[in-house]
């Protein structure tokens, strides 16, 4: 095929506006993203992931209850507390124990019975008090009640009961042996 050379010239393309975008598509001029290019994720690999990764919580959760179970028991020093005539009946008296940072209450009921009990209140850590007259050991915070001859709740928020300390009777002295929970 031949060209002549009369033939007119090739039309230049009308440059008009713009046409019109639409607002909510501003976004793709700043992050532009070829959609074939994209990776979607299928169900099923959805599914596979979190099936893997329950799975692995379940066998942590049983690894970590597996080490307590096997794990030898905490061993407590012995330390005296104080010397059984310093505690009058339905008195009480304030120790550490096990570590300087663990208060405690000592106790003598109206029968002249010893007992031992963390300080620290089983709902939030507030500190207990001795109320001899009601035979309660009182939590001021929110209202709890824990009997001063178990330690077990009697009235209020707290669900599990004070830690007892163990407690041996050397003579006059009052020795603290270890912790039940």
């Amino acid at each position: 095929m031949s060209i002549d050379a009369k033939s007119e010239p090739a039309a230049e393309p009308v440059v008009g506006p713009e046409p019109a975008r639409c607002p909510f598509h501003r976004w793709a001029e700043d992050f532009p993203i070829e959609w074939e290019a994209d990776h979607y994720v299928t169900r099923r690999e959805l599914t596979k992931f979190l099936t893997l990764g329950s799975g692995l919580l379940v066998g942590t959760t049983a690894a970590v209850a597996v080490v307590g179970l096997v794990a030898k028991p905490r061993s407590f020093p012995e330390r005296k507390v104080a010397s059984a005539s310093a505690v009058a009946p339905g008195g009480s008296l304030l120790f550490r124990y096990p570590t300087d940072e663990d208060p405690c209450i000592l106790l003598r009921d109206a029968e002249g019975e010893l007992h031992a009990y963390s300080q620290v209140c089983t709902h939030l850590s507030c500190a207990v008090v001795h109320r001899p007259d009601d035979q309660v050991l009182f939590c001021p915070c929110h209202h709890g009640f824990f009997s001063d001859r178990e330690g077990t709740v009697v009235a209020g928020p707290p669900t599990r009961r004070l830690p007892r300390i163990t407690l041996e009777l050397r003579g006059d002295d009052v020795f603290a042996k270890g912790v039940e929970v």
